[in-house]
C-alpha cells in the first residue's frame, strides 16, 4: 500500500539538503532559473550530477531544450536568492537583483554561489511529475563560505564548533 502524499511530504523534510539554483538560456526563450534541493552527486568518471526537476517548469524546460545547466549552490547568506527563485515571480524578478554572468557552457552563473557547476545534459528520465536531469560537469567554480541548508521546512545553517 503507497503511502499518501502528506506522509510522503513529512517523512522528506527530515531530510537534510543543500539549496541550489538550476539555471539555463537558450536564445528563443532566454535565461531561466529556479530553486532546486533535489541535487546529487552521480559519477565521479566521468564527473555527472543529477536535478530533478518538475516537468510544468519553464526553468526544465530550456535546460532539455537547450542541452545544457548550470547548478549553483548557495552560500548561507544567500536565503533570499533561494526565495527569489523558488516561484512566485517572474524569471525577470528572479535575476533581477542578482549578480550573474554567462558560463562557458551559456547558462547563468550566480556570481556569490558557494560552487557552480556548470553542465550539459547527457540523460533525461521521466519519474513521475519530474525529470531526473543528468548532467556531465563541464566546469565548476568554487569559492570559500557555508552552505545555505533546508531541513524541516525551514532554512538552517551548520553550527561552529
Amino acid at each position: 500500500m503507497a503511502v499518501n502524499d502528506q506522509e510522503f511530504k513529512n517523512a522528506l523534510k527530515l531530510w537534510a539538503s543543500g539549496v541550489t539554483v538550476v539555471t539555463s538560456k537558450t536564445e528563443q526563450h532566454g535565461i531561466k532559473g529556479m530553486t532546486a534541493t533535489s541535487f546529487s552527486s552521480v559519477s565521479l568518471e566521468p564527473p555527472q550530477i543529477l536535478v530533478c526537476i518538475n516537468r510544468s517548469t519553464d526553468t526544465g524546460e530550456v535546460m532539455l531544450e537547450g542541452k545544457h545547466f548550470a547548478v549553483n549552490i548557495l552560500t548561507a547568506e544567500q536565503q533570499q536568492v533561494s526565495n527569489q527563485f523558488a516561484g512566485g515571480s517572474s524569471q525577470e524578478e528572479r535575476f533581477a537583483n542578482v549578480a550573474w554572468h554567462e558560463g562557458a557552457l551559456g547558462s547563468p552563473v550566480l556570481d556569490e554561489a558557494l560552487a557552480s557547476l556548470e553542465c550539459k545534459v547527457v540523460q533525461q528520465v521521466e519519474a513521475g511529475t519530474h525529470w531526473v536531469v543528468i548532467g556531465q560537469v563541464e566546469e565548476v567554480c568554487c569559492r570559500s563560505g557555508e552552505p545555505l541548508l533546508y531541513f524541516d521546512s525551514a532554512y538552517r545553517e551548520l553550527a561552529t564548533r
